[in-house]
């Protein structure tokens, strides 16, 4: 959420930055808002102030015998507490419109995040590793011999419909094996903390990390009003909701795997084939809570932390600085690492590392103590994927694909595949 002080001082810039988003200048409705409110909060103030001048004017009256003053006063006692709650009544309304307004507008983006309209204004900062000359036509993960086996679109249909998998056997081993060898790589070498949270949560929770209540229609909702978790960013953020911490507590580094889970409203007719995009997978999700001053540093930390296990993969992929106009609502600037996958001959999303300022902080009242003294200030809030596991699975198959069918898998995966790191054309591990 935005800072109605910030807005106050300058909307023209606040504006400005908004239409870098490409969404349309707010200020001068949202200041009217603003003004409104604060009258009421005003004309309540003053009226209150009367009422209790004229409360204590009651008993010197009735001490006088003064019966026409002492019911004068009382008619005006009881118009004044009446003005009082019509006033305080709609100031409240007021100020629930205006939190509703600024609920809804996009974070700011940094300075140095390039202007654009969509993708295709992204700008690349960095490749590591060359595609592999694979001597063949390659193909798609759901293609590959040995991968079939273990990988059945028709039966999760039936059970769930569309934009659902059941992997089994080898691929099933594969798919787990990279979630660990995430987790262990995250705690045991980046120093993260490692968390496992629900997977339901409750409805402020969702509007605390920015997914109320404008993308509702993006995830599932329960019947007796829980939310599915579309990353465990909302839960990993949210353990600092409400809270006012010391600054030594600061930072706070978590990692969870998790199933995630999106209906994907906004995406109909994408990513169809395959395990790309569905509606139920697992995420390894870091989020960091920073001090404000080193939340850039720490938003660089993470980016590393991320390409760190594609590197271990031998995984080629470049890491690019989104556009304005493709940025999270969330985000203030968001870095994405894109991973090549030779059957669609193209780099796609793997994890996309954000850093939000204190937007989040700011809808979950969290905040700390300087060390120094002086008021409580919000913290600044992180997150990104460290990885998207299914899609990580993907990029494993079809980099390692052999013109046998098989499939040749990272060294790093051994000790969590008893040391085979083939799968043979038949879907088994040797």
């Amino acid at each position: 959420m935005h800072d109605i002080r910030a807005i106050r001082e300058n909307p023209a810039a606040f504006d400005a930055a908004v239409a870098r988003r490409g969404d349309a200048g707010v200020s001068s409705e949202i200041l009217a808002l603003d003004e409104s409110r604060r009258a009421k909060i005003q004309a309540a103030e003053t009226a209150q102030a009367q009422q209790n001048k004229a409360s204590k004017e009651v008993g010197a009256a009735k001490g006088r015998g003064d019966e026409t003053e002492f019911e004068r006063l009382r008619a005006l006692v009881a118009e004044k507490k009446a003005e009082v709650a019509k006033m305080n009544a709609e100031a409240k309304e007021l100020d629930q419109q205006l939190t509703d307004m600024l609920m809804t507008i996009p974070n700011l983006p940094f300075d140095d995040v390039p202007d654009g309209k969509d993708e295709d204004d992204n700008v690349e900062i960095r490749r590591w590793g060359e595609p592999k000359e694979l001597g063949f036509e390659a193909k798609e993960h759901f293609e590959i011999e040995g991968v079939k086996p273990g990988m059945d679109f028709e039966v999760a249909a039936k059970l769930s419909g569309s934009r659902f998998v059941v992997l089994s056997g080898a691929v099933a081993r594969i798919h787990r094996a990279l979630a660990q060898f995430m987790i262990n790589t995250h705690v045991d070498e980046n120093g993260l903390t490692e968390a496992w949270t629900p997977v339901l949560v409750r409805e402020e929770m969702m509007y605390g990390t920015g997914q109320l209540p404008k993308f509702g229609e993006d995830s599932y909702k329960t019947t007796d009003g829980w939310w599915l978790v579309p990353t465990a960013e909302v839960t990993l953020t949210n353990i600092v909701n409400g809270m006012t911490v010391e600054e030594g507590y600061l930072p706070r580094r978590y990692v969870a795997h998790t199933q995630c889970f999106r209906s994907e409203a906004g995406s109909a007719g994408k990513d169809t084939s395959g395990m790309l995009r569905q509606h139920q997978f697992e995420k390894v999700e870091m989020v960091s809570v920073t001090h404000p001053d080193k939340s850039g540093d720490e938003h660089e930390r993470m980016t590393r932390c991320a390409e760190n296990i594609l590197e271990r993969l031998g995984l080629p992929y470049r890491t690019i600085v989104l556009c304005t106009g493709d940025m999270g609502f969330g985000a203030r600037k968001t870095h994405d690492i894109e991973v090549w996958v030779p059957g669609q001959k193209t780099y796609r999303e793997i994890s996309s590392v954000s850093v939000c300022g204190d937007f989040q902080a700011r809808r979950m009242n969290a905040r700390f103590k300087p060390a120094d003294g002086g008021k409580p200030q919000f913290l600044h809030t992180l997150n990104g994927s460290g990885l998207a596991v299914g899609r990580c699975l993907i990029a494993v198959l079809e980099n390692g694909q052999q013109a046998d069918g098989s499939v040749t898998l990272p060294e790093v995966l051994a000790p969590y595949l008893g040391g085979k790191l083939t799968l043979t054309a038949d879907g088994a591990l040797a």
